[in-house]
Order: C-alpha cells, then sequence, then structure tokens
C-alpha cells in the first residue's frame, strides 16, 4: 500500500434493524405506521440501504455527475437477520453489499470493510456464556456464508462490552472491534508500567489499542471520535459533504499514522437525515479526489500501524445509556422522550425472559441429549440450518450431530427443541427494551419470539410456562391506561398472531374462497388439498375440504378437514379441524350441503359449531397482510360501483369544469371530488398498463393541472415504476433509438405532474447505459452511422430530464 499523507480517514455505519418477522410465519406482517411502506424495513430499505448503494455526487448545478457505491468506501456492518430480510426481499442492494466488501478488499489491501456482527442484537454483558457463545458463533457463520471470508471485526449491538464477551470473541478468531471512547478506563503504551486515566473519554481516538483478555488472548479496540460522531448523527454536520470532510480533517493533530473515524448508526445516512448518503458519498469523494487523506478501513489500519498501547475497558458499559447498560433492565432514565412515562416495565420484561431461558435450557440439554451428541455444540451449528432450509442441507446438519440415526418423528422432535432454542435468543434482542412502553412495537415483537418457544415446549414436554411466564409480566406496567399490564399487552397484541399448523390451515381454507383454491405456500408452509369443491348460491359461498399443511422449519405435518361459509361483505365463518373420522366428516358435509342448498344459514352455523367446537375461525384470525388482501377482494365491486358514478358525474359535468376554470371560478365540492377519484384512477391504469400511450397521459395531465386534482401519494411510485420499465425495454436493445426516445418523451410528460417522482432506480439505469454505450455510440455518429446519431439525441434529452450529466 502506498502511503501518501498518513493520514488515515475511516467511517464507520452500523445499519441495523430489529427482526420484525411474526415468528410463526418468517415474514413481516403490514405495519401501519411505515404507511405508505408495508412495514419498518422496506421504509428504510427505500430511505437508506438502497440509496447508499448508488449514493449521487452532484455537480454544481445540481445535476448527477456520479454514482457510487458509498459500502465500498466505508467500513460497515450489517444484521445478520436485516441481510436475511434483504437477500428476499431486495436482492439488488444485497447484491451490491456483497460487492462492495469485495471491491473494498482490493482498495484496501485485501482487508474487506464488512464487520461481522452478533446475531440478533443481543446486549451481551446482560447474557449468559452460553448465549453469548452462541450469539458470536451465529454471527461468524452468518457473516462467512454471505461474504465468503472469515471477519476481520464484529459489531457489538450498543457497542455493549464486558471482558467475557471480548475474549468469546478472540477465541472465535476475531481481531477487533469499535467501542465508544467513554468506554475506555486507563491505557499505557506497550511495555510502560504506568497507567494513564482515560475515563470521560479521555482516550486519544486516533490509535488503534490492544486489549488483554482473561484467557491471554488480545483483541484491538478502536475508540471512535465522539463529538465528531455526535454532530454526524445529531448536530447537522450532513448539510454539506465538504464541511462533513473538514470537520474529520480538522481532528488530525500532525503525528504520524493517526486514524480519524467514526462510527454511527448507519441509518443516519438517508432515514434518519435525509440526503445524508449524498453528503456521505460527497465527503468521501472530496477527500480522495483532493488527496487530504487516506481512506481506509480497520483492517487495513491495523496492518499499517499496529497497536503500541494497551487499554483496559469500562465493563458493562454501552454507546447510547449513560448508566452502563441499564436500558435494557431498568428505568435508568434513558428513553425515546415521552414526557410523563417510565420504563419500570424493563426490570419485568428482562426477569421473564431471563426466567424463560433458564426454564427451557435444562429441558432442552436433558432431551436434546438422548438425540444429539452435543445439544450445544448443535444449537452452535444450527445457524447453518436457519441460513439454508433446504432437505438436503438439514439432513446433513442431523448427520452430523445425531447419535444414531433419527426417524422422522426423531428429527421433528429435534428441530422443534433447536427451534424452541432460537427464539429463546431472540427474545433478547435489544430493542425490546430500548423505547418507551412495553406495548411498543419492538417489546411486543420479544414478547412473540418468547411466546413462540414456549408453544414448542408445550408441544414437546407437556409443560405450561406461559402462566409464570405471564406471571412475571403483569408485574410490568404499561404507560397506557388502556394497555395494562405487559401480561395484558401479551393478549392483546401476541396472541392474536400466534399460530398452530390448524390455524395455518383455517388461514388456507379461507383464502381458497378468494382465490380459487391456490394452493400457495405460506410462509415456513406448504399446502396439498385433498378433496375440495366450492358451491355458491346467490351471495352464499360454501368451500369444503380437506388438505395437508407441511411446516418446512419442524417438518411437521398434519391433515385437516374444513367448510368455509362466506355469507357477504366480511362474514366469513370457518370451521377447522385434524382430519379423524372420515365417514362422519363425509357426513357432516353432506349435511351442510343439503342446508346450503336452502340458505339455512343458521343450521350451517350450528353444525359447524358441533363439528369443529373450539376449531372455529373468522376474518379476524386471518394473517394481516391476507386480511387485506381479502378486504381489498370483497370490496373491489363495491369500489368498482362507486368509481362508475364518480366517472357518469365527472363526464357529465367535464365541460362545466373546464369553463369554471376559465372563469376561475371554485367548481362545487362534490363535482370536484368526482374528477379527484377519476383521474386519480385513469393515471393509475394509465401508468400501470403494459403500453405507454403518450397522447392518452397528456391529457391527463393537462386536466389534473387545469383542475388541481391532488393526486394520490403512491402514484409517485408508479410512474417511476412506468419510467424504469421503458428504460429497462431501451437497456435491453440498444441498438433501438425508437425505444430511447419514447423514454425520454414519457419522463417529460410525466415530469408536467405535481408529484415528487421516484426516478432514482431510472437515473442509475440510464448512468449505467451512458458509462457502457455513449462512448461508443459517439464513435459511430461520428463515423456517419445515422442510427447511432438518433440514439446519442434521444440519449441527451433523456439524461437531461432525469438530471444527468453525462462525462463527454
Amino acid at each position: 500500500m502506498t502511503a501518501l499523507p498518513e493520514r488515515y480517514v475511516c467511517i464507520h455505519g452500523h445499519f441495523y434493524q430489529p427482526p420484525r418477522e411474526n415468528p410463526w410465519l418468517e415474514e413481516v406482517e403490514m405495519q401501519q405506521s411505515a404507511s405508505p411502506f408495508h412495514d419498518w424495513n422496506l421504509r428504510v430499505d427505500f430511505e437508506c440501504y438502497a440509496p447508499n448503494s448508488s449514493s449521487r455526487i452532484l455537480t454544481p448545478d445540481g445535476r448527477i455527475a456520479d454514482i457510487v457505491n458509498n459500502y465500498s468506501w466505508m467500513s460497515f456492518d450489517f444484521g445478520p437477520t436485516l441481510l436475511r430480510w434483504m437477500e428476499r426481499h431486495d436482492p439488488e442492494t444485497y447484491g451490491a453489499i456483497l460487492a462492495a466488501d469485495r471491491l473494498s478488499a482490493e482498495r484496501f489491501s485485501g482487508h474487506g470493510s464488512a464487520m461481522a456482527q452478533v446475531y440478533n442484537h443481543m446486549i451481551m454483558p446482560l447474557a449468559d456464556r452460553r448465549d453469548k457463545v452462541t450469539q458470536v458463533r451465529w454471527g461468524v457463520q452468518d457473516f462467512r456464508r454471505r461474504f465468503g471470508r472469515m471477519p476481520e471485526g464484529m459489531w457489538l449491538p450498543e457497542t455493549a462490552v464486558d471482558l467475557e464477551t471480548l475474549d468469546i470473541m478472540a477465541e472465535e478468531g476475531i481481531r477487533f472491534t469499535i467501542l465508544a471512547p467513554h468506554q475506555a478506563s486507563r491505557f499505557r503504551r506497550d511495555g510502560e508500567a504506568c497507567w494513564t486515566d482515560a475515563s470521560g473519554g479521555r482516550i486519544d481516538p486516533r490509535l488503534a489499542y490492544f486489549c488483554r483478555l482473561p484467557s491471554g488472548r488480545t483483541i484491538s479496540l478502536f475508540f471512535y471520535d465522539g463529538p465528531i460522531s455526535h454532530d454526524v448523527a445529531f448536530g447537522g454536520l450532513l448539510g454539506s459533504g465538504v464541511e462533513f470532510a473538514n470537520r474529520l480533517l480538522g481532528a488530525f493533530t500532525g503525528r504520524p499514522s493517526e486514524l480519524v473515524h467514526i462510527a454511527t448508526d448507519g441509518e443516519t445516512y438517508g432515514h434518519h437525515h435525509r440526503f445524508g448518503d449524498m453528503a456521505l458519498a460527497y465527503c468521501l469523494h472530496h477527500i480522495r479526489a483532493n488527496r487530504l487523506a487516506m481512506i481506509t478501513n480497520y483492517g487495513e489500519f491495523l496492518e499499517v500501524s499496529p497497536p503500541r498501547h494497551e487499554v483496559q475497558i469500562m465493563e458493562n458499559t454501552s454507546w447510547s445509556c449513560s448508566h452502563g447498560v441499564e436500558r435494557w433492565r431498568g428505568n435508568c432514565g434513558d428513553n425515546a422522550g415521552t414526557p410523563g412515562w417510565n420504563q419500570e416495565w424493563r426490570g419485568p420484561l428482562r426477569e421473564a425472559m431471563d426466567w424463560l431461558r433458564d426454564a427451557v435450557a435444562p429441558l432442552y440439554e436433558k432431551e436434546a441429549s438422548r438425540y444429539l451428541q452435543d445439544p450445544w455444540g448443535a444449537r452452535d451449528d444450527y445457524i447453518r440450518v436457519v441460513l439454508d432450509r433446504s432437505p438436503e442441507n438439514v439432513d446433513a446438519f442431523l448427520s452430523r450431530h445425531e447419535r444414531s440415526p433419527l426417524s422422522i418423528d426423531e428429527k421433528r422432535l429435534v428441530l422443534k427443541l433447536l427451534e424452541m432454542q432460537r427464539h429463546s435468543l431472540l427474545a433478547f434482542t435489544s430493542c425490546g427494551w430500548f423505547f418507551d412502553d412495553i406495548s411498543g412495537i419492538e417489546a411486543t415483537q420479544v414478547m412473540s419470539y418468547a411466546s413462540r418457544a414456549i408453544q414448542l415446549a408445550h408441544e414437546v414436554f407437556g409443560v405450561d410456562l406461559e402462566r409464570p411466564f405471564l406471571e412475571i409480566l403483569g408485574r410490568a406496567r404499561s404507560n397506557i391506561a388502556a394497555v395494562g399490564t405487559g401480561a395484558d399487552a401479551y393478549a392483546m397484541f401476541v396472541k392474536p398472531s400466534s399460530a398452530d399448523l390448524v390455524k395455518v390451515g383455517a388461514h388456507h381454507a379461507i383464502a381458497s374462497l378468494f382465490n380459487g383454491g391456490s394452493e400457495q405456500p405460506l410462509g415456513p408452509y406448504q399446502i396439498e388439498y385433498g378433496r375440495y369443491g366450492v358451491h355458491q348460491s346467490g351471495r352464499l359461498k360454501l368451500a369444503i375440504g380437506e388438505s395437508r399443511i407441511l411446516s418446512r422449519t419442524t417438518l411437521e405435518e398434519a391433515a385437516i378437514s374444513f367448510a368455509v361459509l362466506w355469507l357477504g361483505d366480511h362474514n366469513v365463518y370457518a370451521g377447522v379441524g385434524r382430519l379423524a373420522d372420515g365417514e362422519a366428516l363425509a357426513k357432516m358435509q353432506e349435511r351442510v350441503k343439503k342446508d346450503f342448498r336452502k340458505a339455512n344459514v343458521r343450521e350451517m352455523i350450528s353444525l359447524i359449531d358441533s363439528t369443529f367446537g373450539e376449531g372455529c375461525y373468522t376474518l379476524k384470525d386471518l394473517f394481516r397482510d391476507k386480511q387485506a388482501e381479502i378486504m381489498g377482494l370483497i370490496l373491489k365491486a363495491a369500489v368498482e360501483g362507486a368509481e362508475t358514478g364518480y366517472r357518469r358525474v365527472f363526464d357529465d359535468n367535464y365541460s362545466a369544469l373546464i369553463f369554471l376554470r376559465d372563469i376561475a371560478l371554485t367548481p362545487p365540492k362534490a363535482i370536484l371530488s368526482a374528477a379527484e377519484v377519476v383521474l386519480n384512477s385513469e393515471m393509475r391504469r394509465a401508468l400501470t398498463s403494459e403500453q405507454t400511450d403518450l397522447e392518452h397521459l397528456g391529457r391527463l395531465v393537462d386536466d389534473i393541472l387545469s383542475l388541481s386534482v391532488q393526486l394520490d401519494g403512491d402514484l409517485a411510485f408508479e410512474a417511476g415504476s412506468k419510467v424504469q420499465r421503458e428504460l429497462e425495454g431501451a437497456a435491453a436493445d440498444t441498438g433501438d433509438a425508437a425505444k430511447l426516445e419514447m423514454a425520454a418523451r414519457l419522463v417529460a410528460v410525466l415530469k408536467r405532474l405535481p408529484l415528487q417522482l421516484n426516478l432514482w432506480r431510472s437515473q442509475n439505469t440510464a448512468f449505467l447505459m451512458g458509462r457502457e454505450h455513449y462512448a461508443t455510440m459517439s464513435e459511430r455518429c461520428g463515423g456517419g452511422d445515422g442510427e447511432a446519431c438518433r440514439w446519442l439525441a434521444a440519449f441527451d434529452k433523456l439524461v437531461d430530464q432525469l438530471g444527468i450529466k453525462i462525462q463527454r
């Protein structure tokens, strides 16, 4: 590596979202608070994770001069559970993150910039040793599977630290981690006897340090620059990339081999601060372009400047709690700032989770020992199954750990035991304690993981752990009177989301009335219908049948029978139960069908009740996304009917509306409302159509502007998607100038809309097209190729509309 000035800069981003999946579905359900997005993962991905993979560097006049992958120039860690979600839901950004690590290794002397993270953001000083080991091993194995290499560094959740955790990390091959400056206790130069007090943040953050551990091992520690990190996260320093760079450069003292580095939540760059990714991109660009310092990462800096100072840490401290780690077990005063609330509930929530961990651990160890050579070693290795649940991989895992060949029932039992352990670990995710009330989505999420562990313990051992668990939660008082206690929050927000195979079967059975009996998988569950029939009489609809539900997670399966009656609107009534006496079921089905033909609703419901007992369900019992989907289908006809009425009002009064506009008078509210409904509907239809009718779009835009119609916010996304589809067609057929002309004209029309268009992906596509083809097309045009000249003219118009400056 060539040392330019012996000044090094490193910016670290800790990218993380709490796992939000329903523990029974392994999918994130709809979260209204994230609107207009489906859930918070999607929202933060749109605002931060994706933009940082293709961040803009702008010219002075605001045009895009370059698009860069910020991850390839910074140090970063991503939560393993977040990457698991991203791999499935945004593979493009996920791929860019993995590619950034490979590219950074080329730039930084073979040291990739990605760091590992403790698996599910557990506060490590509050964990027992066994859980600490599993969390580190899972974090390492998840990293190796994704990034294809051993991690050099590992991020500690909330930088919460103790010596035992550091020792475990070092034992597992981790070379370094990052801490806050106030977490240093004292330091000395290697070989010297006297220590210098570093308490109160008086550690020099420009050096690397080593820490001697109880085992005799050592680990390198970096203490980030606290004031600069604070001002990036909370002080408005991201308002200017140049100011950001100057603040970093101003921290050097002139000594050789200094490292100025900061660490913040990665979400700072785009989610917490809009366009923060661009300030980061320009800061790094400014430093590189002007050769003001070397951009580096921690692994490379350790190679260039190995630590020559020993440090001792303040144990049981963190970066976000001024009281150490009390924020995750008590009412220490640190909170999100809701006036008048307290966090006394944190203590009982921590006690409940600790109790559950200690209750299931001996049950697991004793039972698993019958089938597995080393139950805890198997748990440490179980991450390989979490990452790949293919039958071949599951069988390979079991073969490695079994005492003797397992039967299918024994495999199911072992997998249930391991899932019980996985969910007991997930129940300690730090976010459950971070915010202000036990009824918040983060606290109820960790309670959901606990509930799944409790359910599995009951299925395997027949024990009731829920009652004593809720007794402890009952001592946690919510700040919201209508909630009551933690036990009440559990009943309100956790239990309705829980499921077993019968409830999954009920979900499918009810959904079958609306999807034609499709055998669509639901999270980890597969379904196969046996006998199945649908009967209809007027508005009444009846589905009767049998199905088999299989869990790919635990391999358990159940054969169920069902009868689902739809009375119209949201009135659905379903009886579902495990398949028993086939002859009795057949008789019940015949009786139900007979009553159905007579439209005898009361008798049908009574028969379903008597046959299935407690196994009766309504739309309220479905998982949230399916509820929304079915209600959308139910209301579709009503919506279409209403739109027809609005369209009649709009068409009949269109001329009058235009006349009122011309004489500057406000139309009657009812007629203006009709115009708003119709024009929004027409615009949505035009944007989602496979064909592009520019004349029709132009007329719609004219009407929207002339009548000052308010557009639905999601049309900005639809418009961006429409442009992107046109651009993808042009990119796939580079020689077709007509497609490029169409895309340019489309952007020109849509930019007239009173919307902030989402053209981010289109800009990325156009920028890449220019980088790959502009020079070739220019050469061909210069040689007299008329079609190439036409392509260049269209491309110039397009990038002008998209705000891109092409380097000619």
